[in-house]
């Protein structure tokens, strides 16, 4: 979990990260119960990539996560709140920007602006990151030709640094006086 309380936990559910219903009621700023009543209300830009209601099953997988859980599968009444708890919905990171614009609290607003902003940020960075690892290949590349050329030198250079071959006797150079 998170160490800041303002930064919602992101769970592992069905092998999608999301975060609950509850979690993101409060970064929003709204009560849970008003947060999925606005998501009920406009359910059809919610598809199930990017929200969806949590089993008995998921909720007991959650809850064996968290021992502090207030959620019990095993009991009619989810919770220890009072009243009927309905089964929380899990938004994956599509979903939970999309609840953002549909909220229409000052914080919803300013968490959509910023979610936005990020997701552009992100995306530039990892433009940059693609612009950075095109020119690695382009140098890799290039350092691979440079390496065959290198070879074929190395291989040419060869004969001409083995010592000489001892065919046949020494030819002796002798210095001769007057010769000048």
């Amino acid at each position: 979990m998170p160490s800041d309380p303002t930064i919602p936990p992101i769970h592992t559910i069905r092998r999608q990260r999301v975060m609950l219903d509850s979690d993101l009621a409060r970064l929003y700023e709204v009560a849970t119960k008003a947060f999925n009543q606005a998501i009920t209300r406009n359910i059809k830009r919610f598809p199930t990539d990017f929200a969806f209601q949590l089993t008995r099953e998921d909720v007991a997988n959650l809850k064996s996560q968290f021992v502090t859980s207030s959620l019990d599968p095993t009991e009619p009444v989810f919770g220890t709140h009072g009243g009927v708890r309905k089964l929380p919905w899990a938004f994956t990171e599509h979903g939970a920007t999309m609840a953002a614009t549909i909220l229409r609290s000052e914080r919803a607003v300013a968490m959509s602006v910023y979610l936005v902003r990020a997701f552009v940020r992100m995306r530039e960075e990892l433009h940059t990151h693609a612009v950075i690892l095109k020119r690695l290949a382009l140098i890799d590349r290039k350092l691979l030709e440079h390496d065959v050329v290198l070879r074929e030198v190395v291989e040419k250079l060869r004969p001409l640094l083995a010592p000489p071959k001892k065919d046949g006797p020494k030819r002796k150079i002798v210095f001769h006086e007057g010769n000048g």
